[in-house]
């Protein structure tokens, strides 16, 4: 007797290939947001972080294509003549940009991208992708709360603080320009949510490349 039990076969798991996404992060520095992006890439392994190219010169420790793609000036501004940026800046001197051969590349296989930039460079890169884009912006549940992150840092002066901390209330100001808003008043409660919004946007029909052909199967078409 035939076994007529339903099985998940290879060609289904094929049919069913999504497009991968750019997930953004965006908070006041202090909000956490380096800290639910660095939960997500060690407890998710269908999503890394962007690589920018940079002008910068290279850091001990750093490896050329992992931490950056490090470029010559000129290398950067024929890039950028070139539009091959998704979103680019220069900051303290240094140019930064997201290039976007390799991200399309890994679009097209699935891979998901993480991004920690903030405002200006998500509505850069939003203008360009806006079909793959997933804008998250991290709020701190007060701004007491963040003054007292910032200054249990231990690492910047008062006047640095109170100057994050006005940059922070600028920042703030552009929360509306974010699919969603996430407060982080409990680390794991934050990095929680971020993962439901990651999944949710994960399985959104029109990024299930393969269904159309899967469906049709399933009506003989």
């Amino acid at each position: 007797m035939a076994d007529t039990t339903p099985q998940t076969s290879s060609a289904t798991s094929d049919a069913l290939h999504r497009r991968g996404l750019m997930l953004i992060l965006s908070s006041p520095s202090g909000a956490g947001k380096t800290t639910i992006a660095r939960m997500l890439l060690d407890r998710d392994d269908e999503i890394r972080m962007s690589v920018s190219a940079t002008t910068r010169p290279m850091r001990p420790g750093e490896v050329d294509g992992t931490h950056y793609h490090f470029v010559s000036q000129p290398e950067f501004d024929r890039m950028v003549e070139a539009d091959e940026f998704y979103e680019w800046a220069t900051v303290f001197g240094h140019s930064y940009g997201t290039p976007k051969a390799q991200i399309r590349a890994g679009l097209k296989d699935g891979q998901d991208f993480l991004f920690d930039i903030d405002w200006q460079g998500t509505q850069q890169l939003y203008q360009k992708d806006q079909q793959d884009v997933v804008r998250v912006f991290i709020l701190p549940p007060s701004l007491a709360e963040l003054h007292r992150r910032l200054k249990g840092r231990g690492t910047d002066s008062a006047d640095v603080i109170d100057s994050r901390m006005a940059r922070a209330q600028a920042e703030i100001s552009h929360w509306d320009g974010y699919d969603y808003v996430v407060i982080n008043d409990d680390v794991e409660t934050c990095y929680a949510k971020v993962r439901e919004i990651l999944h949710a946007e994960r399985m959104k029909r029109a990024r299930q490349t393969g269904l159309i052909g899967f469906v049709r199967g399933l009506m003989g078409a």
